[in-house]
């Protein structure tokens, strides 16, 4: 008979005990009262002054810089600034300093560094980039559209598209892509009212980008799938086969400028999501149809704003309001849901006369 085989356990691999806390072994108190001195590199128990540790290492910065201090543009920081994904190159060059006091031999090594690393690329996406930023301020969107600008500015420009085009109508098309996929639409005469390009420029420059991200996403998922993958099905976050702008998007920021409550911009966008359904209002551009749908909804709510005031904020006039409220009226059973009607928070007797 074979004797017995005991089977040996192998060693567990070690692993810190995050469990265990340094205690000061004359206080032992808990929580410990630890103070890590990093002047004199000790660990002292901050109730009895016992060191416990010695030459730990200082993990703070080793400069503290000062706007004050950076008087000669003598910046102690060993590193540069963040590399940019908006900019060409490693962005890795060493620059040579030039002060007023240095000696001309400097101030001709750093001349002679500016023009051999001057790229004239970057400094047109830099006055863009400063461009789109300016302009997307003037409208108050959030950044992420002023980005998302950016960088489909730098696909036209890394693929030579638009070469013909002025570059302030090519910076006008992208912010108004951008802002339909960051879901922040804003309607053609924002766009023009800021940059100054015209409003038929602005449409055609809008179906040329489209044309050209949809079609460089179809060449970007024909090279994945030649490559044996599998395409992106949501596209690459940057093409520009949106929705297009709907009442219910306008709804929203209308009310908040005419400073009406929840209860109605919420009923206003009903109102536009069933307007749009049964098509009372087909023919209609999206502001003509959200003002309407706004005027309506502010009355029945008890806010009520006169057309004007909706005219003032939705960029249409007021005599176009009344039109669409017109086609609007007749049909109020059929737009307002009766739940609204039920629990008191809409009444149709508040609705003014077409």
């Amino acid at each position: 008979m074979p004797p017995p085989t005991i089977a040996v356990k192998a060693p567990e691999p070690w692993v810190e005990n995050l469990s265990l806390n340094l205690m000061c072994r004359e206080c032992k108190e808990d929580p410990p009262n630890i103070v890590e001195d990093f002047s004199a590199g000790d660990t002292v128990c901050g109730s009895c002054g016992l060191v416990l540790g010695d030459r730990i290492v200082d993990t703070r910065s080793e400069w503290r810089t000062f706007t004050n201090d950076d008087q000669n543009n003598d910046d102690p920081s060993r590193v540069g600034d963040g590399a940019n994904p908006l900019l060409n190159g490693a962005q890795l060059q060493t620059d040579i300093a030039f002060v007023g006091g240095a000696s001309a031999k400097s101030r001709d090594l750093s001349r002679a560094q500016n023009k051999a690393t001057h790229d004239k690329s970057t400094k047109t996406l830099l006055a863009a980039y400063k461009e789109i930023g300016s302009l997307c301020d003037g409208l108050v969107i959030p950044k992420n559209v002023s980005d998302t600008a950016k960088h489909l500015f730098k696909i036209t420009v890394d693929e030579n598209a638009f070469r013909g085009k002025s570059q302030e109508t090519v910076i006008a098309g992208c912010i108004f892509i951008a802002c339909r996929q960051c879901k922040v639409p804003r309607t053609f005469r924002e766009i023009f009212a800021l940059t100054k390009v015209s409003k038929p420029e602005i449409g055609r420059i809008f179906k040329a980008l489209d044309k050209f991200f949809n079609g460089r996403h179809e060449r970007m998922n024909a090279a994945v799938v030649e490559a044996g993958g599998i395409p992106n099905a949501n596209g690459s976050g940057f093409n520009a086969a949106v929705e297009s702008t709907t009442p219910k998007d306008l709804c929203l920021r209308f009310c908040n400028q005419l400073h009406l409550s929840n209860k109605c911009t919420s009923l206003s966008q009903d109102i536009a999501i069933r307007a749009e359904t049964t098509g009372d209002l087909a023919g209609r551009s999206p502001i003509s149809t959200a003002a309407a749908c706004i005027y309506m909804a502010s009355y029945l709510a008890g806010e009520g704003r006169t057309a004007k005031e909706i005219s003032a904020v939705a960029g249409v006039s007021d005599g176009t309001i009344r039109n669409a409220y017109k086609l609007m009226l007749p049909n109020k059973e059929r737009l307002v849901k009766p739940e609204w009607i039920a629990d008191g928070r809409a009444d149709f007797q508040r609705l003014p006369p077409a």
